[in-house]
């Protein structure tokens, strides 16, 4: 096999097993017909369906309804803040060293800013989701490849495919192949090669993309595969094997809305005004005499003046009958003379039924929740979220299986730069990828109010259960089955509620629950403590008067008396 251009990551031989089974791949690999450079690649039918597919869904994103639709996706699926980067690496389950961490995020930071991702994340966002696949060109410094990647170079996907060449390693001898033959060994698909072939003037023969005669399929740089980053849509029309985008689905239902728009259009036209009939008496003429009084009254009685945009002139167009003018039909003698009717206009010009079917449709076909983007619902509802819990969690589950599928631009790009720079060895990456995520900055109200009112019912829940806590049920249950609390959010949470009762911030419940029975026990007993009161206050005050009555007597009694002679 020839050099390829770019750079090949070298990895440790392993045993390779034997497979009659070709391997798969996430997108279309055209094969080629030989062995060396330079040779045929027979892959001029698939790649100009897979380009007219591509031109197609471009096509599509200019009208007004897909491209409100991809940019409430591309909304959902970015969020813009003046503070936080639209997208961070989550380390939390990596089981590394803290220095090796570190080292993953700067350079993580390294390739956002490579791809100015803070900055054109809606736009590089955008072009993915339309094309439905994804294109880099990693270029490093070959004389010193310890750099990693200097720059990353976006490619038009229409000018760059994938080939897989076989290495032709059958035996030569004829026993030998007739030994192998109808057995595994004969299939064996375990010694070929992977390059990606680029045309800058793209492989469209025909004049799409270049006049005739441009470079064909079997001509461009072969590239290494692990110079490219490649990023699929994920989805597949398997028995064309071709890469379709998230627009596919929406072919057919944008066409039958433009078609359907577009005969709304021209019956309108044609069937809203008013137009009358003239019958015209011609007697007993001959025909030729009676067709030429019919064109004499017509252009005695028409008026066409119009106006001419470019000259600024009013002229005469008498000699154009257009469908929406009047009728001039002769009539013969006998009949009921010249008459002039009113043909009615369309009835029913109103009706939109049809249209808005369409309009849902195409929605529908774009995973777009219609109460988004339909003209009656135009604000976002933040009371209950029963009334669009159905659409909006099926569009969030849809925006996080695309973000899934966009991060694995990052992982290759990622890892890359970590062999490069010699963080980690091929061979660990595969054991670490599994364990790095990558979290998208959320701006999704829906997810916030869910959040709130499934937390509501819930607590409502406990609140009816917990007379029966001890008699029924347990806490413990309680906690995990109606909380969804798991064993370590427990821990954690008694830890911290330990922490609050400490330092003063919450109340011990033992003691909550002592005060409450204490409360519930003089509230039961408050009349008799009542009576009781009373009972003692009457007595202080009879004991009061004793008091008082007793100490008039004792004034009474030690008061001096008057001298019998005294006078």
């Amino acid at each position: 096999m020839s050099q390829l251009f770019g750079f090949q990551i070298n990895r440790k031989e392993g045993q390779r097993g034997q497979s009659p089974v070709p391997p798969s791949a996430d997108e279309p690999i055209a094969v080629a017909a030989g062995g060396y450079y330079g040779t045929y690649v027979d892959t001029d039918n698939q790649a100009r369906n897979e380009f007219e597919m591509i031109r197609r869904y471009r096509d599509m994103a200019i009208h007004p309804e897909v491209d409100s639709a991809v940019d409430e996706v591309v909304n959902e699926f970015i969020v813009s803040d003046a503070h936080d980067t639209p997208v961070e690496i989550n380390l939390d389950n990596l089981d590394v060293g803290m220095g090796v961490k570190r080292k993953i995020r700067n350079e993580f930071e390294y390739i956002k800013r490579l791809l100015n991702f803070d900055n054109r994340a809606h736009e590089i966002v955008r072009t993915w989701y339309i094309d439905g696949r994804l294109f880099y060109h990693k270029v490093i410094d070959l004389d010193n490849p310890k750099k990693g990647i200097t720059e990353l170079r976006y490619i038009d996907p229409m000018k760059i495919k994938k080939v897989r060449q076989k290495i032709d390693n059958k035996p030569k001898d004829s026993l030998a192949r007739a030994a192998i033959k109808g057995t595994a060994l004969e299939y064996e698909y375990g010694t070929f090669v992977d390059y990606y072939l680029y045309n800058p003037k793209g492989f469209y023969k025909g004049g799409v993309l270049g006049p005739v005669g441009d470079m064909s399929l079997s001509q461009g740089v072969k590239m290494a595969t692990d110079s490219i980053t490649f990023c699929p849509s994920g989805l597949q029309d398997l028995n064309k094997r071709m890469t379709l985008g998230f627009l596919h689905k929406a072919i057919k239902s944008l066409n039958q809305l433009r078609m359907i728009e577009d005969s709304l259009v021209i019956y309108r036209l044609s069937r809203a005004p008013e137009r009358r009939i003239f019958y015209i008496d011609v007697g007993n003429l001959p025909k030729v005499k009676a067709e030429q009084y019919l064109r004499d009254v017509m252009s005695r009685y028409r008026n066409k003046l119009v106006y001419d945009a470019q000259t600024g002139e009013m002229r005469d167009d008498k000699k154009h009958m257009s469908m929406l003018e009047d009728f001039w039909l002769p009539r013969r003698e006998g009949g009921r003379g010249t008459e002039i009717t009113t043909l009615p206009g369309g009835q029913n010009l109103g009706e939109l039924k049809d249209v808005e079917y369409f309009k849902k449709k195409l929605f529908n076909s774009l995973n777009l929740p219609p109460s988004r983007l339909t003209d009656d619902n135009k604000g976002f509802n933040l009371g209950k979220t029963t009334e669009v819990l159905r659409d909006e969690l099926k569009f969030t589950k849809f925006i996080g299986r695309l973000r899934k599928r966009f991060a694995e631009m990052f992982q290759d790009m990622l890892k890359t730069q970590l062999i490069l720079k010699g963080v980690i060895a091929p061979e660990d990456w595969d054991d670490m990828k599994e364990h790095i995520q990558y979290d998208f900055l959320f701006d999704n109200h829906f997810n916030e109010l869910k959040e709130i009112e499934m937390m509501n019912q819930r607590m409502m829940t406990v609140t009816q259960m917990d007379p029966f806590v001890g008699k029924y049920f347990s806490t413990e249950y309680i906690r995990k089955n109606i909380l969804g609390q798991t064993t370590k959010d427990m821990r954690e949470i008694d830890k911290q509620m330990r922490q609050d009762i400490d330092t003063g911030l919450a109340i011990d419940p033992v003691e909550v629950n002592v005060l409450d029975n204490m409360q519930q026990q003089n509230a039961a007993l408050a009349p008799e403590i009542a009576d009781m009161q009373a009972d003692a206050s009457a007595e202080r005050e009879a004991d009061a008067a004793d008091a008082a009555l007793e100490r008039d007597i004792k004034r009474a009694k030690s008061a001096p008396s008057k001298p019998s002679g005294d006078k």
